[in-house]
């Protein structure tokens, strides 16, 4: 077998078992994959190829779910010891961590073998991959256009099959932004589900979470399945799953009431392009049995968004000020780009009591949507209000720097409030545009049920598969 891309995670891990396949044979294709595509794409930005061969020729455990499956780790968070590690910052230009996080030694248990680094905008703030220090990476689909972000770099390298899966966390969408952008699977799990330390207890209280970004919905429910768990002092602990997200996948999800709605903070009307994605989801879901009801929860935007904002731009400050604690210095203006010191500065004029206000108003409208939500098993939304957007169009280093935050919330105004009240949401490819741009579908369950997600993204899946829909560049 020389063309590993036409199986996902699962099946390649599988071949291992079976010997039909080595580890280091799947690295080497992974690793020329990367080397013959990258420079279109450059969504790999810190390699340790050697470092992956060496693990590839040791003695696999047949028993760990991804055994030998070649992987890449998203350039922020989940670090790695003796992996140089940005955030997409000059300030972190020449950081090497000396410990690996949790998530990264439960990646390596699961068999997972890591290739290197994606490419991130600077901290994760924005929506769209392109940074000062890390450059532009590419949608596989159509070069020069986002891939989304901040995720952007792992979900371009698994759509044009350098990996089969990739990990990515998400604060504000993250994951989901990107999945859509791309055309692949993007679940974001329950607050809690997945561990942040040893170093990190709680970015922006509990707003960011970890997974992965996949070919495939078997791929991200066995990964979760591998690295689900409160590590040590863990703040949050997400409810015990009924049984391995796994078995869920092979699970007919029995007819669901899915909510539908286009409501957002910013009372906005979606793209033409997303609005039809909407509406071809929604006829699929009802010609798959399910109750498809549309509505909208009460939401005042206003007051919302300057929750949100006051949340977002203390958690920014927070970062910034704990990368000069890790550098030894206070950072200079010039060294980070516009919307990064912007967000610096408005942060920390927040104060404590501000803070605590805006948690309380956010938990209160967590709490006030969970009510509405009773009577419906799945929220399903657009997972963006436009189309992949060309380079250039939310740009960090422009002035005034606020201005591009708020054309990044017009971009992506959906995925946020589940990252408010901690519910798992994941953005399923099940439309490609006029253009040829995927557009995915967003769908938010109740706090703690992947359960039902994964049953419903599995019945997706096999009703309009999308593994065989790879972008030019894949080829």
């Amino acid at each position: 077998m020389s063309d590993f891309t036409r199986h996902d995670a699962t099946a390649l891990a599988d071949l291992v078992r079976r010997k039909q396949v080595t580890p280091i044979e799947l690295v080497d294709s992974a690793i020329a994959r990367i080397e013959a595509n990258d420079g279109k794409l450059n969504a790999v930005v810190t390699r340790r190829f050697q470092q992956a061969r060496d693990e590839a020729r040791k003695a696999i455990d047949p028993v760990a779910p991804f055994c030998g499956v070649p992987f890449l780790h998203k350039d922020i968070l989940a670090a790695q010891a003796g992996v140089r590690y940005t955030s997409g910052s000059a300030l972190l230009r020449e950081y090497v961590p000396g410990e690996d996080f949790e998530l990264t030694a439960r990646h390596a248990r699961a068999g997972l073998i890591s290739l290197g680094r994606t490419n991130v905008p600077e901290f994760g703030f924005t929506p769209t991959t392109e940074s000062k220090l890390l450059g532009r990476c590419h949608n596989p689909w159509k070069l020069g256009y986002t891939p989304g972000g901040s995720s952007g770099g792992s979900a371009a390298a698994v759509a044009a099959r350098l990996v089969p899966m990739a990990h990515g966390n998400d604060g504000g969408g993250s994951i989901r932004i990107p999945a859509s952008c791309c055309g692949v699977f993007g679940l974001k799990p329950t607050r809690g589900r997945n561990p942040l330390g040893p170093v990190v207890g709680d970015i922006m209280s509990g707003f960011v979470v970890e997974h992965a970004l996949t070919v495939s919905v078997r791929d991200s429910a066995a990964l979760l399945d591998a690295t689900a768990g409160a590590d040590l002092g863990a703040p949050y602990v997400a409810p015990a799953p009924v049984r391995p997200f796994a078995l869920e996948v092979r699970a007919h999800p029995g007819k669901l009431r899915i909510a539908v709605s286009t409501r957002t903070a910013l009372d906005a009307p979606p793209h033409a392009d997303c609005a039809a994605a909407l509406e071809d989801a929604k006829t699929l879901l009802r010609e798959l049995g399910h109750d498809v009801v549309e509505t909208e929860p009460e939401l005042e935007g206003g007051m919302l968004m300057q929750a949100f904002m006051a949340v977002w731009a203390a958690g920014a400050a927070a970062t910034i000020e704990s990368v000069a604690i890790v550098i030894g210095r206070r950072p200079e203006r010039r060294e980070l780009e516009p919307l990064s010191w912007a967000l610096h500065e408005m942060g920390q004029q927040v104060t404590g009591g501000q803070y605590l206000l805006a948690i309380g108003y956010l938990q209160q409208v967590s709490r006030a949507l969970a009510r509405w939500a009773l009577p419906f098993d799945v929220l399903l939304t657009p997972t963006l209000a436009e189309p992949p957007v060309a380079h250039g169009t939310i740009d960090t280093c422009a002035e005034p720097a606020m201005n591009t935050f708020m054309r990044a919330a017009q971009f992506a105004p959906y995925t946020a409030m589940a990252n408010v009240t901690g519910q798992p949401a994941m953005s399923v490819p099940l439309y490609w545009s006029a253009e040829g741009l995927p557009i995915g579908a967003h769908f938010v369950a109740k706090f703690g049920d992947e359960a039902t997600l994964f049953r419903l993204a599995a019945q997706l899946e096999q009703a309009r598969p999308w593994f065989d829909r790879t972008p030019p560049i894949s080829s």
